[in-house]
C-alpha cells in the first residue's frame, strides 16, 4: 500500500483493513490515481492468498464502492465509522486493539506510516498530546445506529455525505441540477405511505446523486470513502480463508 500511495500521489488519511473488505479514506490529486492505488496493491495479495487458500482469481469483488465526504460536517463521523468496524461486530472490545487501523496513530501518538493526519485532526489541539486526547474522546461513545445507517447507504449508493452547501458544489463542479432521491426501499405496488414504501429523506440527510460523473471524478477538489470488497471470503471455490 505505500509504494502505491506513492506511485499514485494520494494521501491516505484513515483506513481499516476487514476480513471481507477494506476501508480506506483519501485525498487524491488526480482522479485517475483512484482505481490504480486500489488495483496495485490488490494484484501482489491475490498471488499470495491464491497460493495460501488454495483458491483462484480476483482478490477483489467488483468495483470499489465510493462516496464523497465534505470534511467539516462528515468527516469525523466517516473515520469513526471506519475505525469502528471491528468492534461493531463484537470481534474486539476497542479499536485500540485493532492492529491494522489509523486509530492508534490518532488516538494514542503511535505511527502510521503511511497514513497522513488529515487538516481536521490536526485541529483538534495544539500539540500532540492534546489531539490524541481529543480523538480519544470522540470514540468515548458508538455511532448511533440512525448514524450507521446513514453512512452505509450513501457509500452503497454511491451518494456524497455533507450538507446543501456541499451538495450545491458539487451540483456547480458537475454543471447539473440534481434532484434529492429519498432513502429506503422503494415502494410496493399500490401502497401508500407506511410499511413498504420509501422513507423521505430525513432533514439535514439529502441523497443527491452526481450522475454521469463518478465520484472519484471530483475526487481532487474533495475527500474521498473508498471500500473494497473481497471476492466471496473466500474465492471462486467459496471457502473462507481463515
Amino acid at each position: 500500500m505505500a509504494e502505491a500511495l506513492k506511485e499514485t500521489d494520494i494521501l491516505l488519511h484513515a483506513y481499516v483493513l476487514m476480513t471481507n473488505c477494506v476501508h480506506l479514506l483519501l485525498a487524491p490529486k488526480r482522479a485517475a490515481e483512484v482505481p490504480k492505488l486500489v488495483i496495485l496493491p490488490g494484484r501482489p495479495c491475490a498471488q499470495y492468498i491464491n497460493s495460501t487458500c488454495g483458491r483462484r482469481g480476483a482478490l477483489w469483488n467488483s468495483r470499489y464502492k465510493s462516496s464523497l465526504i465534505q470534511a467539516e460536517t462528515y468527516l469525523p463521523r466517516c473515520v469513526r465509522y471506519i475505525e469502528l468496524n471491528p468492534v461493531r461486530p463484537g470481534m474486539i472490545g476497542d479499536p485500540a486493539y485493532c492492529r491494522w487501523s489509523r486509530f492508534r496513530c490518532n488516538a494514542l501518538g503511535q505511527n502510521s506510516s503511511p497514513s497522513t493526519p488529515h487538516p481536521v485532526h490536526a485541529a483538534l489541539g495544539r500539540s500532540g498530546e492534546a489531539r490524541c486526547a481529543a480523538y480519544r474522546q470522540l470514540f468515548r461513545h458508538h455511532l448511533e445506529e440512525a448514524a450507521v445507517d446513514d453512512l452505509r447507504l450513501a457509500l452503497n449508493q454511491r451518494q456524497p455525505l455533507g450538507d446543501s452547501r456541499f451538495y450545491a458544489k458539487i451540483e456547480r463542479m458537475v454543471g447539473q441540477r440534481r434532484q434529492a432521491r429519498p432513502r429506503g426501499r422503494p415502494a410496493a405496488p399500490g401502497m401508500g405511505a407506511g410499511k413498504g414504501r420509501r422513507a423521505a429523506a430525513p432533514a439535514g440527510a439529502l441523497s443527491l446523486s452526481v450522475g454521469g460523473a463518478d465520484n472519484a471524478s471530483l475526487a481532487p477538489f474533495l475527500d474521498l470513502w473508498v471500500k473494497v470488497s473481497v471476492v466471496g471470503e473466500g474465492g471462486e471455490r467459496g471457502e473462507r480463508c481463515r
